[in-house]
């Protein structure tokens, strides 16, 4: 699970009613992402997923129902003008990624509001490959092949869509 220079992380697809995926856009930047948050010290990977669900959209897990979870990790070399302090002071070069895809168990507010880092302004809901067009370069391979990897589980789950 571990790697040398990679920041244990969880990724979080989620997707309302319509088989749309929530898609936020980083403050102060015309950026876009899946939301996503590190896994603290002796937590698990789905119970970090629910924990950011909560602090970065404000979505309880109560709210939604867990798909599916990749059982590989997903990493990401951050370039390094992109690295920021924190990840520069622990000598992070990228992120290993759980990733998880959730299903909105009925239409809930997204709001910003628990997030101590204060990382998102806006957000939108998107149709499934969308993501791919408007992600940052570096994680547009971590995406493509998440979104792979689920897309029979979310094909099955939103047959209609």
């Amino acid at each position: 699970m571990k790697e040398p220079g990679y920041r244990l992380n969880v990724g979080l697809i989620i997707a309302n009613e319509n088989g749309e995926l929530l898609l936020c856009k980083r403050k102060k930047m015309n950026s876009w992402q899946f939301p996503q948050g590190g896994i603290d010290f002796g937590e698990s990977p789905i119970k970090a997923a629910k924990r950011e669900l909560f602090e970065e959209v404000g979505i309880s897990s109560k709210s939604v129902t867990l798909i599916e979870s990749l059982d590989d990790w997903l990493k990401y070399e951050i370039p390094k003008k992109s690295r920021r302090r924190n990840f520069l002071d622990r000598k992070f070069k990228g992120q290993k990624q759980k990733w998880f895809l959730f299903k909105l168990k009925k239409n809930v507010e997204v709001t910003f509001e628990n997030d101590p880092d204060n990382e998102f302004d806006d957000f939108k809901w998107v149709s499934y490959w969308y993501p791919l067009n408007v992600i940052i370069s570096f994680k547009e391979k971590v995406y493509r092949e998440a979104l792979n990897k689920l897309k029979y589980s979310f094909c099955k789950e939103f047959k209609n869509v």
